[in-house]
């Protein structure tokens, strides 16, 4: 669980690293052809991030790449343009397959793809578990251009979908490669790299480099270039980050005049477990607030439904697990708040990089309990700074704690109820309805709204 534990930089010959070149201008410095400088411009992309100026060029060489990057730092475009490029010389189904370790990320790479790809025809297929197999079927047979999948259900259809196979394949991605391996999908990896060209290219993005890493890249690059835009662990400058020590029985009511303090912006909120993430969810909305839960034990439309609200600004408020930590790029955060502390050092940088994106400014909290002051002095050695506490007035929070305990009561009540809907197998339970309890206290207001 320390954060130093299986982290370490690599004791192997290093890939060799490229010089610093002249910083280019624009996407048509680093080579990228006419037609795609077009679409990155419909896509508002101005100029290239540094970890684009670094890898794109490399590789439209044809070289294999190792991508060290924090998060928010325009990866996706990093490795997307170079393939679309090869793409458009050569074109062929089947050409690439991304590696993403969450469905969310997945769609979202997904995205990208079509937006840059779309004037020159290019078809996209997400192959995630929670969705239908059979449908995810019919779009393999179609051929796509690029697959992006999560490794264990792709794996799942090399081995059961007829007539499916990857041995065409030119290049591999495998993006987030530090929390694919951390969630344990070495094996499907290892299958995946079994049944694929040994004749590819192969573009390995990570956050941190670890020995799991250093094993994978060994197994699946050839002299690879490395192209890294941050060595140590760092939060993005224009992040202000804050803590706020409390005892742990008052969390909700901190909770609840953070946001009433800081009103009109929009937030994510980081819980520990998915029963932590409804609940409060369910608390919030009992106080009035539009929150939204994220997590993983809500089926997949309903978590692309939460997501799409959120970044549509129909929600200011998004409480999500670690599901949503990584990779998920949604504009308009401006606080994150952790909740519940990650016992993972290096979630926290993930975590308060959602917000403080593409240059803008951001602030993030961190809830400190009694219980919590280990791993706290662990993030900050990680990140190598101390961190201020948030200003606060006790006695205002204080006086919230009657209106917070009655909101508990009835939240635990429909936590129960949703927990019974379940059981009897009813899938409508998004919280998104103002169901039973909500009701009688709300007068009967109730919201409806099509799944």
């Amino acid at each position: 669980m320390a954060a130093g534990g299986e982290e370490g930089s690599a004791a192997e010959p290093e890939p060799e690293q490229e010089p610093a070149a002249e910083e280019p201008r624009s996407f048509k410095d680093l080579g990228v052809t006419d037609v795609l400088c077009e679409a990155c411009d419909h896509l508002g992309w101005k100029v290239p991030t540094k970890i684009q100026i670094e890898a794109i060029p490399v590789a439209l060489q044809g070289r294999d790449i190792i991508g060290l990057a924090e998060t928010g730092s325009g990866k996706t475009g990093a490795f997307a343009l170079p393939i679309l490029q090869a793409l458009l010389e050569t074109p062929q189904r089947l050409f690439a397959l991304v590696l993403t370790p969450t469905r969310e990320l997945a769609f979202q790479i997904s995205e990208q793809f079509e937006a840059l790809g779309s004037s020159i025809g290019v078809q996209s297929t997400v192959i995630v578990g929670g969705i239908d197999t059979m449908s995810q079927s019919l779009a393999l047979a179609k051929k796509p251009h690029v697959i992006i999948a999560t490794p264990g259900r792709l794996v799942d259809h090399l081995e059961n979908t007829k007539g499916f196979n990857l041995r065409a394949l030119k290049f591999l991605v495998m993006d987030e490669a530090d929390r694919i391996l951390n969630m344990d999908f070495e094996t499907e990896v290892d299958k995946i790299l079994k049944v694929i060209p040994r004749d590819r290219k192969t573009f390995l993005f990570s956050a941190t480099m670890t020995k799991k890493v250093q094993k994978l890249q060994r197994a699946a690059l050839k002299n690879p270039v490395k192209c890294a835009v941050s060595s140590k662990y760092q939060t993005v400058e224009k992040l202000q980050q804050y803590y706020i020590f409390i005892p742990s029985k008052f969390k909700d009511s901190y909770l609840v005049y953070i946001l009433n303090e800081l009103a009109g912006n929009s937030f994510m909120i980081f819980c520990s477990t998915c029963n932590n993430t409804q609940r409060t969810a369910l608390l919030l909305r009992n106080l009035g607030f539009t929150a939204i839960p994220l997590h993983g034990q809500m089926s997949q439309n309903k978590r692309l439904g939460s997501l799409n609200k959120f970044k549509a600004k129909a929600r200011s408020i998004l409480l999500a697990t670690d599901v949503a930590s990584r990779g998920l790029d949604i504009p308009h955060v401006d606080v994150v708040i952790n909740f519940d502390i990650p016992t993972h050092s290096k979630d926290y940088i993930h975590r308060v990089g959602r917000t403080a994106r593409a240059g803008r400014s951001g602030k993030s909290i961190t809830f400190v309990t009694q219980y919590d002051v280990e791993l706290f002095q662990r993030i900050e050695h990680l990140i190598g700074k101390k961190l201020p506490a948030f200003p606060m007035q006790e006695e205002e929070v204080m006086m919230l704690t009657e209106r917070v305990a009655e909101a508990q009561r009835f939240a635990r009540m429909e936590l129960r109820e949703q927990g019974e809907k379940k059981r009897s197998r009813n899938d409508d339970d998004d919280t998104e309805e103002a169901i039973g309890v909500r009701n009688k206290v709300a007068g009967g207001k109730k919201k409806k709204r099509k799944a």
